[in-house]
């Protein structure tokens, strides 16, 4: 059993919960000093972190579950858990449903708003796995479940929902979408032989990081806004700064040309850029 969870764990590529759960609890930290003018409680902290890694375990093995063909073909993908025989999708199925039995429960033990948004973020975890067969904006679909996580810890500790809050929302989701545009680029081939939907096999990979840098410009806009419309001070923009810095350095190692570095703009750069801006946010609303 331990080597099938570590397998699972692998096939999920759990360390990547690094991109959401820091910004979830940005949404908590910020809700919280905005609408209760205190930090979240330690329970709000625990129950937030077990739906964040209910919601994404649940999601990443759905999408593996539900890529197995895809990934099969793929010389990137072909040898991933599932296709590579390592696993069944009965047990992945079981880890699935764990998943998701973890997700609902934190829900019910926050608020009456977060149980009543529950159906809109499982639509979404469940959704995105699908919409690359049918549309080229699966990344903006994958930018709007990633930015739940914010969203969530928001309402986790306020039971409401603000202006402010669906600014950090925007911040993510394009933030999410952008650089997942950049992931993309590596199938682009693949995915237009397939018939696969993405922004680079649609447009070509020259017009997709243009577009990857637009949605990036837009992002660093809503987390600069964030500094006009609430309390967040000095070292809550100096993290901005510093953000919009490793967006423009993530871009600049990769081209039409040389996508060798694509495994470096989108993990090491983003899982520093969200510990970032939760760490200067941190400070920010501390001091």
């Amino acid at each position: 059993m331990v080597r099938k969870l570590k397998i699972i764990l692998e096939m999920i590529k759990f360390e990547h919960t690094v991109f959401a759960l820091p910004f979830a609890y940005f949404g908590a930290i910020l809700g919280s000093f905005i609408v209760n003018e205190t930090w979240p409680t330690l329970m709000q902290w625990v129950w937030i972190t077990v739906a964040m890694v209910g919601a994404r375990s649940a999601a990443m093995s759905l999408n593996r579950v539900i890529d197995e063909k895809i990934d099969k073909y793929n010389p990137r993908t072909a040898d991933r858990a599932i296709p590579a025989g390592l696993i069944s999708k009965i047990e992945v199925m079981f880890f699935i449903i764990i998943s998701f039995a973890m997700l609902i429960y934190a829900a019910f033990q926050l608020n009456q708003l977060a149980v009543y948004l529950l159906p809109l973020a499982v639509f979404f975890l469940v959704i995105y796995s699908y919409t690359k067969r049918f549309t080229w904006a699966c990344h903006l679909i994958l930018g709007i479940t990633i930015a739940l996580a914010p969203l969530g810890g928001w309402v986790a500790v306020t039971g409401s929902v603000s202006f402010e809050a669906f600014v950090l929302f925007t911040a993510v989701a394009l933030w999410t979408a952008g650089f997942d545009v950049i992931y993309a680029t590596q199938d682009a081939d693949y995915d237009r032989e397939r018939g696969l939907y993405s922004i680079p096999s649609r447009f070509g990979i020259r017009k997709a990081l243009i577009l990857a840098k637009l949605f990036h410009v837009i992002s660093f806009a809503a987390f600069f806004l964030l500094f006009l419309i609430t309390p967040l001070s000095w070292l809550y923009l100096i993290g901005v700064i510093i953000a919009g810095l490793i967006m423009i350095y993530e871009h600049s190692l990769v081209s039409a040309d040389d996508l060798s570095k694509v495994g470096v703009a989108f993990f090491t750069m983003n899982g520093i850029l969200s510990l970032v801006m939760f760490i200067f946010t941190v400070g920010d609303v501390w001091l």
